[in-house]
């Protein structure tokens, strides 16, 4: 064969040229870490526009729970039964998709002294953890990645449910990460649906069906419990949350986005003993029907926080993330 048959053709080259351009590229844009923060400069808290949860999911739902070595162990798609919103929509780019979660968490779960936080002020890695998962096997996660000015550093966390960014969320109160995680910010009401709870209801006759579980292994149910927390006689009352807007504004200026604390943030907020029913962890120590010799249990509340943001116990890492992009599978 000749040499001009064995040459190589032009536009060959110039592809890859072209590729091996564009792979240098994400790798130096990987290595540097995860993109950067949008720069939000709103400070007000908004009415939260909610997407109608009428689309059925894209899959069926899956969900196993079995216990083994103390451990329950939630094998899970992530779909729900209920219906959700139009996804991608104005607020989230990202489509719902089937996962593979096999998440472990404590069957004997033991109280600390000392809660641990779901926000983390670190600055790097994923800002909040996932508090817990449905009984329905979908995620409850209450945290958000939005920083006023996209500081980290200075630690104003935008509230999902304060509706100062919009999110996309549906009316489930949930929406899509990228991976395609569909997940709850606020009451899972389509859920509370299926177990003929109502949210947003003042009275009910009978005690929450268990919802989901913590990532720390103690029960979450809804609001309703006990009046008397060690009596299941004692008749049905909705349980208050101990948390409150601070009074007055927030610093301005370089320290932070001013105006009033309204709960545009997670730190408008501040927990005053005695003021409700619950704990600093949306929490309490009392008898549940499914727990009649007594337990640790989380309730989601109408007020705000409505999902906790702390644990009691000690939780395991439901999921991990690498540069908040790609999600891993739990182990």
């Amino acid at each position: 064969m000749s040499e001009e048959h064995r040459a190589i053709p032009r536009h060959w080259l110039r592809a890859a040229a072209f590729v091996l351009i564009a792979t240098t590229f994400s790798i130096v844009l990987f290595a540097q870490g995860p993109p950067r923060m949008r720069k939000h400069r709103v400070s007000e808290a908004k009415t939260l526009a909610l997407v109608p949860a009428n689309k059925k999911p894209p899959a069926t739902n899956r969900v196993r729970v079995t216990e083994k070595d103390g451990f329950r162990i939630i094998e899970s798609n992530d779909i729900p039964n209920h219906t959700v919103g139009e996804f991608p929509n104005r607020g989230n780019p990202n489509a719902i998709a089937a996962q593979n979660w096999t998440i472990k968490i404590p069957l004997q779960p033991t109280p600390n002294d000392t809660l641990t936080p779901l926000h983390q002020s670190a600055s790097h890695g994923p800002p909040n953890m996932p508090f817990g998962i449905g009984i329905n096997g979908v995620l409850f996660e209450p945290g958000t990645a939005e920083f006023w000015m996209g500081d980290r550093n200075a630690d104003w966390n935008y509230e999902a449910l304060g509706g100062a960014v919009g999110l996309g969320l549906d009316s489930n109160h949930a929406h899509v990460q990228p991976g395609g995680i569909y997940h709850y910010h606020g009451l899972p009401t389509g859920l509370l649906e299926e177990l003929d709870f109502i949210a947003g209801k003042d009275d009910q006759d009978r005690h929450s069906p268990l919802i989901g579980w913590a990532a720390d292994g103690f029960p979450v149910y809804y609001a309703f419990g006990y009046k008397q927390a060690d009596d299941p006689k004692s008749g049905i009352v909705k349980l208050s949350t101990s948390f409150r807007l601070k009074k007055g504004e927030r610093p301005s200026g370089s320290a932070g986005p001013g105006g009033r604390y309204d709960g545009a943030f997670i730190q408008d907020y501040e927990f005053v003993v005695g003021t409700g029913d619950l704990d600093e962890c949306n929490g309490r120590f009392c008898v549940t029907p499914d727990f009649p010799e007594g337990t640790y249990a989380y309730f989601l509340t109408d007020a705000w926080p409505v999902i906790p943001r702390g644990f009691r116990g000690t939780p395991v890492l439901l999921k991990e993330r690498r540069h908040g992009i790609h999600p891993r599978r739990p182990r």
